[in-house]
């Protein structure tokens, strides 16, 4: 049986956090930052890959290959670093960021 994972929600940006201005679309739409997850919230990877049940797919596809590796008992670092990474979606204008860490039972 694999190791579960917990991913931790650390870091929601807005696009002026990324930016430094309110991204606007022509239409007038101002980009928000993600309405998905909030900073805090935390899921436990369980199932053999299974993304976890209210996660955000788009996210989801960018963390997966993380995820994967520590759940396969590889590491990104050692020390302080050994069963962690810190993660983040894709989305240029609100991107958000997790915290994977290995739960050893």
């Amino acid at each position: 049986m694999r190791p579960k994972i917990k991913i931790t929600v650390l870091k929601k940006f807005t696009s002026k956090d990324v930016l430094g201005y309110d991204f606007k679309f022509p239409s007038g739409y101002i980009v928000k930052d993600c309405n998905v997850v909030q900073e805090g919230q935390e899921f436990i990877v369980e199932d053999e890959l299974k993304m976890p049940e209210g996660f955000w797919r788009w996210a989801w596809v960018d963390i997966y290959r993380d995820v994967a590796i520590l759940t396969m008992k590889g590491n990104f670092g050692e020390g302080e670093l050994t069963g962690l990474k810190y993660s983040a979606c894709s989305d240029g204008l609100k991107p958000v960021v997790f915290k994977l860490e290995r739960i050893e039972e």
